[in-house]
């Protein structure tokens, strides 16, 4: 019997991710780019990875392959043990919907719907609604403090509130992966520094988080950084999130 993309199991226990000599490369003009040049990554369930580089380092593009919202074009990526770059476009969108969440820099909330609603969505297109799916939406607005606000709309908000609804509806799925692109890019300090210590809360209870940035002080909550260059992994450091800040 064929194995449905939203039922992969997990090839181990421990790893999430497993690239292998993955590229990306785009045809410009005559031109060939090379976005991601052969990496080869293994990130392991329950860590906090910041993928740092310079603009055109391939950072963007290693995490919308990772989010499965684009392709390699060759090599191997196996999300909780499935070669997931081998699928077909319907069974891609499966995979984002049952094993990915989102959270984005611009927010991407949307503003005729209320918090409620926003949160419901991804359960809604799981086939989750009615009194189940406001149920769920009402436990991830509690959890990301925004409980009294379910009626609110994004126009409501402050930019940190909304950032909290975009995290509550990227777990709303309980993702095997929480990626997060510049997630406190439109925010002032103490606003990023509030979202980023959610982002520590869930990674504490064993979120596995991906998370672009250009900021050392965002990178210095994760566990690991990856630094990109020219579409290839330059180096991996090991990171105490606990000692590296006061």
């Amino acid at each position: 019997m064929k194995q449905s993309a939203a039922t992969i199991e997990p090839r181990t226990a421990r790893d999430v991710v497993e690239l292998q000599d993955v590229t990306r490369v785009y045809r410009m003009g005559d031109q060939d780019v090379h976005a991601l040049a052969g990496v080869s990554l293994t990130i392991e369930r329950g860590s906090f990875w910041a993928i740092m580089g310079s603009s055109g380092s391939g950072k963007s593009t290693m995490l919308n392959v990772l989010g499965c919202l684009d392709r390699p074009t060759s090599g191997t990526y196996h999300l909780e043990g499935k070669d997931v770059a081998r699928l077909s476009d319907d069974e891609l969108s499966d995979v984002r919907l049952a094993h990915l969440g989102f959270v984005f820099q611009n927010f991407n909330l949307i503003p005729q719907l209320t918090v409620r609603e926003n949160i419901e969505l991804p359960l809604n297109y799981q086939g989750i609604d009615g009194a189940e799916a406001a149920e769920r939406a009402a436990a991830l607005a509690d959890k990301v403090g925004l409980g009294d606000r379910l009626g609110h709309r994004p126009t409501q908000l402050s930019g940190g509130q909304q950032q909290r609804v975009a995290i509550a509806r990227a777990l709303a799925n309980d993702p095997a992966i929480l990626l997060a692109d510049e997630p406190t890019g439109n925010l002032d300090t103490a606003t990023g520094d509030e979202v980023m210590a959610l982002l520590d809360e869930l990674h504490a209870q064993g979120k596995t988080i991906v998370m672009v940035t250009h900021e050392p002080e965002i990178a210095a909550h994760a566990t690991h950084h990856l630094h990109m260059r020219d579409g290839l992994v330059e180096r991996i450091a090991h990171n105490d999130p606990a000692g590296a800040r006061p």
